[in-house]
């Protein structure tokens, strides 16, 4: 049997065409149009040489042909194509390793031994859990009898494309996977698949499997810094301020509107024998910290520098600064909530993209879905005001800060108090290949970013380079303890009264 690439279409010449009862079009192999022909041959020659045993050696040909002309699969191929469900029943990305830097493109791979038609590829548009791993599909292929053998292929955009030959009797379940270090919207598969009966195979179909919303995968942070000031009665951080609920602050004298319960008798007995005076134990007050995520999607930049400028597509298996910022906001974003904290984000390429402070899980769902959702659309409209955010709180800026705008608010917002850190999403650059009058044009930007972010440092807001994960975590982890110190005697007061990395400063009360 011959077979012909799959998804071309067969001239005259290859076979024979017949319509199916269902409209769909069933094509003769032409390896049975020469076998009926050597067959037709054979007999011919016997017959007129007057050799019977040429003739016979005709006779299975001819009969095996006639069978496939007369009879044809009473049906048409149809493939069923959606997400496989994880275990939670949300559908999801598995965690896999990621590719090795310089890898070509990342290939759409099956599961299992492919001969026995056990997985392969495709997908349906869904919303789907994690980046950095897997993206797993499951086919449902259905073949009319006669038809026992479908032809499928997979096709991806910036991957290669997977091909396979599965057994089907009457339907089959196959599953696919493909690697994704990408975030966001994401065309899935296209799948195109062709039935394969005696001496038949149909018409190519082609089903679009249709776009995916990848979810960022949030990174587990143990400790993140705080605010000047925190706000609320309630929440898991120490305030500056008097209240309950928290460690002991002084012990002060009894005074109008304190509990009697926190009368301290063993002092008041030390103090005041007579009991003219009561003692109670004042302790400091409990706080929760609003934080705001500031997301800059108006440009999205991978490794090679030779993308930026739109001319050239960037590699499939290359995270870009957006996948950067996605998953560096999704990592902040639990890591406040975890611990009560509320947390809102802003987009300062779209307006209408924000996400107001809030808590629990579901604010959680909100912000993974909000920032699988950003990407730039076209040129975005000059600001007039920056984006409003709640007083006293911590400010993250997430950005590549190769133009001046978002270093520009994370200043402005530093003047009037906010504790701002700055987060650098630009992924590691790759310089290989680049020509002259590219290696120049990197050269003056990145001193313009340099500047930049030394502008930053010297306004009070501290960098944080995520692209190196361990190391943004440390960095993290130090302006955590830094922030939560109290304020020592004699140090001087900076700004919203925070304490950040490299400098010993002191706050006003939160």
């Amino acid at each position: 049997m011959s077979t012909a690439p799959l998804g071309s279409r067969p001239g005259p010449a290859t076979g024979h065409r017949e319509a199916a009862a269902d409209g769909r079009e069933w094509v003769v192999d032409a390896g049975q149009v020469w076998a009926m022909g050597a067959g037709l041959v054979l007999l011919v020659v016997g017959a007129l040489l007057g050799r019977p045993d040429a003739a016979l050696l005709g006779v299975p040909a001819v009969l095996g042909s006639a069978w496939t002309l007369v009879s044809r699969p009473g049906g048409r191929v149809r493939v069923d194509a959606r997400l496989a469900p994880s275990s939670d029943g949300l559908h999801a990305l598995r965690e896999a390793a990621p590719a090795p830097e310089g890898a070509g493109g990342s290939g759409v791979a099956g599961h299992g031994d492919v001969s026995r038609g056990d997985r392969l590829e495709t997908v349906t548009a869904v919303q789907t859990l994690v980046a950095g791993g897997s993206l797993v599909a499951r086919l449902d292929l259905h073949a009319p009898p006669g038809a026992g053998t479908v032809r499928v292929r997979a096709i991806r955009p910036g991957h290669r494309a997977a091909e396979a030959v599965v057994h089907v009797p009457l339907v089959r379940r196959v599953d696919v996977t493909a690697t994704s270090v990408r975030t966001g919207a994401q065309p899935l598969f296209v799948v195109v698949h062709q039935g394969i009966g005696a001496g038949r195979r149909s018409q190519p179909g082609r089903e679009d499997a249709g776009t995916v919303l990848v979810l960022p995968k949030p990174r587990r942070v143990a400790r993140l810094p705080l605010p000047g000031r925190l706000r609320g009665l309630t929440g898991q951080h120490e305030s500056r301020r008097p209240g309950s609920g928290g460690e002991l602050r002084d012990v002060h004298p009894f005074q109008p509107g304190d509990s009697p319960r926190r009368v301290d008798w063993k002092v008041t007995a030390r103090r005041s024998p007579r009991l003219e005076e009561l003692y109670v134990r004042r302790t400091m007050a409990l706080g929760e910290a609003v934080v705001t995520v500031v997301v800059d999607s108006r440009d999205d930049v991978g490794p090679d520098p030779a993308t930026w400028s739109g001319y050239h597509a960037i590699r499939a298996d290359d995270a870009t600064s957006l996948d950067i910022a996605r998953q560096a906001a999704a990592s902040l974003a639990q890591g406040y909530l975890a611990t009560g904290d509320r947390v809102g984000i802003e987009d300062l390429g779209v307006r209408r993209r924000a996400v107001r402070p809030g808590t629990g899980r579901r604010q959680l769902d909100r912000v993974l879905q909000q920032l699988a959702a950003l990407r730039p659309e076209g040129e975005p409209p000059d600001r007039l005001r920056p984006p409003r955010v709640a007083a006293g709180a911590l400010i993250y800026v997430l950005s590549t800060f190769l133009d001046p705008e978002a270093a520009v608010l994370a200043r402005g917002w530093r003047r009037v108090g906010h504790t701002v850190v700055a987060v650098d999403v630009l992924p590691r650059l790759r310089l290989r290949g680049l020509d002259r009058r590219h290696r120049i044009a990197l050269r003056m930007v990145r001193l313009e970013r340099q500047d930049r972010l030394a502008e930053l440092e010297a306004s009070g807001v501290e960098v944080v380079r995520w692209v190196d994960e361990e190391a943004a975590t440390a960095h993290l982890q130090r302006l955590s303890r830094l922030s939560h110190r109290r304020p020592v005697a004699g140090t001087r007061e900076v700004g919203a009264g925070h304490q950040v990395a490299g400098r010993r400063t002191a706050g006003r009360s939160r």
